[in-house]
């Protein structure tokens, strides 16, 4: 069983390189060991939006006065048919990935598989008992949740967001570790759910490196929606029905009838059989250059597994420039504008640089930044909203960076990141025309500010 391209791995990376290779007419194998789409459509990106929207739309009825709508009574929810929502919406997406898969000449085989050797110029790969020859192999097993040591932890029967997303009962308590995005993401949906949420982060702040002041703007909001926060605390053990904890040299003891664990995701790398081809690795995954291609001149690996962006939009472009590169088509990878959206409500959007980056860089750079409310359809859509958004120029008034609180920033951040891929200064991007009444013309109002 010989092929053109291994790939090892189903997610976001593996069936975008999938469809590519198998476009472009090479013999192409596709290993995947749990489910086709990998964590992101079975256990992160979709499933987590759908149990948002649900959320969204409970949030919107039980504020819909404003807007002239009285609802019949108090809005409830049935959280068995949400989750079920949510596997049906799975469910129906992976059978869509693996028909592409497939109608473009992919096999795609269930299983674990290993890399153990090389024969001539072919990569030797073992799955199920079967041995399978390749020219090139693309590594995209991705990431699983980091589980700390954290004393009494192991006692506990805590939720990783897996557990988070097929639960069918409220806790009346939940304390999320990790202020990032998917915890702030999940801090959103119980909220809105009704239920008690704490969250602890060891940083001054939530959302890791997203812009600063978005992220305070977006923990003032839910702060006021009821959510405690604590930050600069970190975990010092959990003991039944508490998490232990340590802020400013006081002991802080939290009492909860739930526990989420979200600090982080780290690349798979392990029993892949990388050693056997001596593939380098640095501390956070394989390691890469600009083509997506590893220490090895027949293996790529694209996703998670390079510890570096670690979302499913990056991972689709590293795949394609993967597969071209093997192709002969040379596209480097140009992380300079990815996008990063939390899902909450309301959103928070980010591209570029932020002001935290250009402050350590040492860069001279100036600010644009006026309120969501200077569009009017955002007025129109979010009663009694105020938003943010805000662009960041460097010396020669071209646009470096971008940030948004508002719905719905997701649908158009992109915007702003094709301007910082082009390279456009303010008075070149001022030409575009953008269409009204739509909140994506804030940036254009911005350009003005």
């Amino acid at each position: 069983m010989k092929y053109d391209l291994a790939i090892i791995g189903g997610g976001p990376a593996g069936y975008t390189a999938g469809e590519r290779a198998g476009e472009n007419g090479m013999q192409t194998v596709l290993f995947e060991k749990k489910a086709v789409g990998g964590v992101c459509l079975n256990e992160g990106c979709i499933p987590t939006k759908t149990l948002l929207y649900s959320a969204k739309i409970l949030d919107t009825i039980k504020k819909a006065a404003p807007y002239g709508i009285l609802p019949d009574g108090t809005p409830t929810f049935d959280l068995p048919k949400i989750i079920s929502r949510k596997d049906k919406i799975v469910r129906r997406l992976v059978g869509g990935v693996r028909m592409r898969l497939t109608s473009s000449g992919v096999s795609i085989i269930d299983g674990e598989a290993i890399i153990t050797g090389q024969e001539n110029n072919l990569i030797r790969i073992t799955c199920n008992n079967q041995t399978y020859l390749a020219k090139y192999v693309l590594l995209c097993t991705g990431s699983e949740t980091v589980i700390p040591p954290i004393p009494g932890l192991d006692k506990t029967d805590f939720w990783t967001s897996r557990e988070a997303l097929d639960t069918t009962e409220l806790p009346k308590t939940l304390t999320i570790i990790g202020g990032g995005v998917i915890g702030m993401e999940f801090a959103s949906f119980f909220n809105s759910l009704g239920v008690k949420v704490k969250v602890v982060e060891m940083m001054p702040e939530i959302l890791g490196a997203m812009d600063k002041e978005a992220s305070s703007m977006l923990r003032t909001l839910y702060k006021k929606k009821g959510i405690e926060f604590y930050l600069n605390t970190k975990v010092t053990g959990i003991k039944e029905n508490q998490v232990l904890a340590e802020k400013d040299g006081q002991n802080v003891t939290i009492d909860t009838d739930k526990i989420l664990v979200s600090i982080g995701r780290r690349a798979i790398t392990r029993n892949l059989g990388l050693e056997k081809l001596n593939i380098e690795l640095h501390k956070n995954g394989v390691k890469v250059n600009e083509y997506m291609q590893t220490s090895h001149p027949q293996v790529y690996a694209c996703g998670d597994i390079t510890g570096y962006s670690l979302l499913a939009h990056t991972a689709y472009r590293e795949a394609t420039v993967a597969v071209y590169h093997i192709l002969g088509k040379n596209e480097p990878m140009d992380y300079k504008a990815i996008p990063s959206v939390v899902y909450t409500n309301p959103e928070v959007s980010g591209t570029g640089l932020t002001e935290e980056e250009l402050k350590s860089m040492n860069a001279p750079y100036s600010v644009l930044k006026i309120p969501m409310t200077y569009s009017g359809r955002f007025v129109v859509e979010n009663e009694q909203e105020n938003g943010l958004c805000k662009l960041l120029l460097d010396a020669d008034q071209r646009i470096i960076g971008c940030h948004l609180v508002g719905n719905p920033s997701s649908e158009f951040i992109i915007t702003a990141g094709i301007a910082i891929q082009k390279g456009y200064t303010v008075e070149e991007f001022r030409k575009f025309v953008f269409p009204h009444p739509t909140v994506s013309e804030i940036i254009h109002e911005c350009l003005y500010s």
